[in-house]
C-alpha cells in the first residue's frame, strides 16, 4: 500500500501487510500494525495506536489517542461505531496470559477514557459514556446504555435495552430492560422509556412489568423464570425469562 496518498499524514507509521481502504482517512502521528485492516469510510484523528489482528468495518471513526489492540490481540469492530479520545480496547492482555477476542458490533458510540478488556462483547447500538470500564470477558447484549464512571466486572452479562447509571459498581448478570443503578449496583426497576421507544405496543409492556413482579420482585425466581421462558410465546418474555433463569443472579 502506498504511503504516499493524500488522505494519509506522512507522520503515520504503516507496517507492511497492513490493509487499508482507497478512502480512509488517517491523521498525524498515528500507528497502524500489519494485521490491522480498515474498511472503506474509516477515519482515525491524530496520534490513534492500531496493533494486532484488527478489523475496522466501513465509516467507523476513531479519536485522537485511542489505543486499540497489542501484539496479540484480535479485535473486530462494527460499522458506523464511533470511538472517542483515549480509550483502549483490548490494549492490554488478560491477568493469566490468554489473549481472548474482543467483538465491537456495529453503531456504537464509545465515549472518551472508556477501557475495555480482553474478551468483552458489545452487542448493535450501545452507548458507552465517559470513563465507563467493562473486565474481562464482561458481555452486553444490544442498545445497552452505560453511565459514566461505572465499571462492570469480569464475567459479567449485561442483556438488552439495560441502562446503568452513572458511577455503577455491576458484579453479576443484569437482566434485559432493567434500570440499574449503586456500588454496588441493584436493580432500580424497569427501563419503561427504553421499552416504550422500542416496542409499539403496549401490551408488550404491560405483559413485560407483570412477568418482572413475578421473577424478580423479592429475589430471581429462576425455576419460576424457566416456566415462563418454556411455555410464553412473547419473544421480549422469552428474553427476560430465559435470561434469570439462566443468570449468576
Amino acid at each position: 500500500m502506498s504511503r504516499d496518498r493524500a488522505n494519509i499524514h506522512k507522520s503515520t507509521i504503516i507496517e507492511d501487510g497492513a490493509k487499508i481502504a482507497s478512502d480512509v482517512i488517517v491523521g498525524p502521528f498515528c500507528f497502524i500494525g500489519r494485521d490491522v485492516e480498515l474498511k472503506p469510510g474509516c477515519r482515525l484523528e491524530s496520534n490513534v495506536i492500531l496493533k494486532g489482528k484488527l478489523t475496522v468495518e466501513p465509516n467507523v471513526k476513531i479519536f485522537s489517542f485511542a489505543v486499540i489492540g497489542h501484539k496479540n490481540s484480535e479485535i473486530h469492530i462494527g460499522e458506523k461505531t464511533h470511538i472517542r479520545e483515549f480509550t483502549q480496547i483490548g490494549a492490554q492482555e488478560s491477568e493469566d496470559g490468554s489473549c481472548k477476542k474482543v467483538i465491537i458490533g456495529a453503531n456504537n458510540f464509545l465515549m472518551g477514557y472508556v477501557q475495555l478488556l480482553s474478551g468483552v462483547e458489545l452487542g448493535d447500538f450501545c452507548i458507552v459514556t465517559n470513563a465507563v470500564k467493562l473486565y474481562e470477558n464482561v458481555k452486553c447484549e444490544e442498545r445497552v446504555i452505560l453511565g459514566g464512571f461505572s465499571v462492570v466486572e469480569a464475567n459479567n452479562t449485561i442483556g438488552t435495552g439495560v441502562m446503568i447509571g452513572g458511577a455503577s459498581v455491576v458484579n453479576s448478570d443484569i437482566p434485559p430492560f432493567m434500570l440499574v443503578e449503586g456500588n454496588k449496583a441493584t436493580i432500580k426497576g424497569l427501563n419503561v422509556i427504553g421499552l416504550r421507544r422500542r416496542l409499539e405496543n403496549k401490551s408488550d409492556i404491560e405483559e413485560i412489568k407483570a412477568v418482572f413482579k413475578k421473577i424478580l420482585g423479592d429475589g430471581a425466581n429462576k425455576i419460576l423464570a424457566q416456566e415462563i421462558a418454556d411455555t410464553n410465546p412473547n419473544e421480549f418474555i422469552q428474553k427476560l425469562a430465559s435470561f434469570v433463569a439462566s443468570s449468576n443472579l
